[in-house]
């Protein structure tokens, strides 16, 4: 059954960023709801790799995606967020001072202010154009994520990217499973540190490099892989047996509803007011990957920054003509 409530602030999109904003929209006393198109929270931290490892996050020098999720949301639940999950954002409108959001579930929340936090929008895996690819996504055993580490033990594992993903999995699986890693050039797009760990990892054999090769065809039968066919750019064949694909060649794309807003875009980011994290639109403001202005990194702690400073520049919008004195959070504590 549908509903129709009245919230603060209406935040789009639950990843780590929309998760820490309901804390720090919950310690200025305002009430916030979550949407997000993904059935749980947790964004593609949940969704494409809650057991992979992320080395940013002050104070955890290595902490798994999942985990950061589970203890983001304990840190947000005394504030009790409304959430409305598996549904996207259809339509935003004025109503007064207010915004009215209307979900594809036919949910509709009041706000005073709105705050996405979604990504990179809604997201898919980039498919290899390989032949006969569809059966084997079929029984899992080509993957563009990785759920469970220990699906792989033992196993026969390619994994084919330059980027993080790629070399960070290729890490991680290297102690249980006999992994090829694939990548069309020596360059990798990774971190250095991750990418100088893999060159000593294949110096002392415990990971086989096929470089410069890429995906050229799969081998097996009703969907169980026995091979990853190679070729380089000259026509140059090579043939690595396999249990596994991995292919970490990045995410599709798409900000959906939110492109036809109005709101100031810049190849496919909203461009804000890094001061306040405000868009074009009174009101509306954005944070984490989906934000952009000059000297933006892309990275999880500085979501958490404009989680911080987004809430405080809308306070006055929930609270108008209220002045906000501003505690540490040692100082007062969790303010329920």
């Amino acid at each position: 059954m549908s509903q129709t409530i009245a919230t603060d602030v209406a935040i789009i999109g639950a990843g780590p960023a929309g998760l820490f904003a309901v804390f720090e929209c919950g310690m200025l006393k305002m009430r916030c709801v979550l949407i997000d198109t993904l059935e749980g929270t947790g964004g593609q931290c949940a969704a494409l790799y809650p057991e992979k490892p992320i080395y940013d996050v002050p104070a955890y020098p290595s902490i798994l995606a999942g985990e950061l999720i589970e203890r983001l949301e304990a840190q947000a639940a005394p504030f009790a967020p409304q959430k409305f999950l598996g549904q996207r954002v259809d339509g935003l409108a004025r109503n007064g001072e207010d915004f009215v959001l209307t979900t594809s579930a036919g949910n509709v929340v009041q706000a005073r202010a709105v705050l996405i936090a979604a990504g990179a929008g809604a997201f898919g895996p980039n498919r290899p154009p390989l032949e006969g690819l569809p059966a084997f996504e079929a029984t899992g055993a080509v993957r563009y994520l990785v759920t469970r580490r220990e699906d792989f033990r033992g196993k026969r594992v390619v994994i084919a990217g330059g980027g993080d993903s790629a070399v960070d999995w290729a890490l991680s699986l290297k102690d249980i499973a006999r992994v090829t890693m694939v990548h069309r050039r020596p360059k990798f797009r990774a971190a250095p540190e991750s990418t100088a760990q893999l060159e000593a990892a294949a110096a002392r054999g415990e990971i086989e490099m096929a470089i410069p090769y890429q995906l050229h065809g799969l081998e097996g039968d009703d969907g169980a892989l026995k091979a990853v066919v190679l070729a380089t750019l000259k026509g140059e064949e090579k043939r690595v047996e396999a249990d596994h694909l991995l292919a970490f060649f990045g995410l599709s794309m798409e900000l959906g509803p939110i492109a036809e807003w109005g709101l100031g875009l810049e190849k496919s980011h909203i461009t804000v007011n890094p001061a306040t994290l405000e868009t074009n639109i009174p009101g509306v403001h954005a944070i984490g990957d989906i934000a952009t202005y000059p000297g933006k990194l892309k990275l999880i702690l500085q979501g958490f920054s404009e989680a911080a400073m987004a809430a405080h520049a809308i306070h006055p919008r929930v609270f108008p003509g209220e002045a906000l004195h501003f505690e540490y959070s040692t100082s007062k504590g969790v303010v329920v």
